[in-house]
């Protein structure tokens, strides 16, 4: 089995699949990519993934893009017992809810806050935030109530979540008002296997 990430290190996308493959214990290779250099858009790569963004995961010349894809992949094919994507309707649905919020929620609050004030791209952030914020207090209302997103045990949806919601102080949005969510970023970050975000210099999640 080889396992190859290809990455940029401050993209909560390509975090989102480097945690699972962690947490799931596969040795895995990373592969930064140079994103000013345009690798993601020589010929080559687009042949493994056609829309030429990151993450790209490749299993033995198998390739998978989209990063809630590559969870759900990397659970079904190497997580036996049904840990980390339940195996029952019920669990396997309140999973792919959370999935459906990293691609949707989370993507245009918090993650694009982010984006716009790390990499100083002029957009204003006024909605972003406000969508980061509306999205944190329903968050902090579920973990006030069950100590992960799904249940009593960690989920991908815990994994799909984690990155731009630990990160999201670097896009102005403050933590401080949400207890129930900052202990669940502590659980997440407790558990064997965990890897850091990297944090940038722009901002630091506010402290517990």
């Amino acid at each position: 089995m080889t396992l190859r990430l290809y990455r940029h290190r401050l993209s909560g996308h390509a975090h989102r699949a480097e945690l699972a493959l962690s947490l799931l214990g596969l040795p895995h290779e990373l592969v930064d990519v140079d994103l000013a250099a345009r690798e993601h858009k020589t010929p080559e790569f687009l042949a493994c993934h056609p829309f030429g963004q990151l993450p790209l995961l490749d299993d033995d010349g198998h390739h998978v893009w989209d990063s809630t894809a590559i969870l759900v992949y990397l659970a079904s094919k190497y997580d036996a017992d049904g840990a980390w994507l339940p195996r029952d309707a019920a669990g396997r649905a309140a999973v792919q809810g959370w999935l459906s919020v990293a691609s949707s929620l989370i993507a245009y609050g918090p993650a694009a806050a982010r984006v716009a004030v790390l990499f100083r791209t002029g957009a204003d952030t006024t909605e972003a935030i406000a969508r980061a914020h509306g999205l944190f207090k329903v968050m902090d209302g579920e973990l006030a109530r069950r100590p992960f997103l799904v249940g009593g045990r960690p989920t991908l949806a815990d994994i799909a979540a984690y990155s731009y919601t630990a990160n999201a102080p670097e896009g102005h949005v403050d933590l401080s008002p949400y207890g129930a969510l900052r202990a669940w970023l502590a659980r997440v970050e407790a558990l064997p296997g965990f890897v850091q975000f990297p944090t940038s210099a722009v901002g630091l999640r506010a402290a517990a």
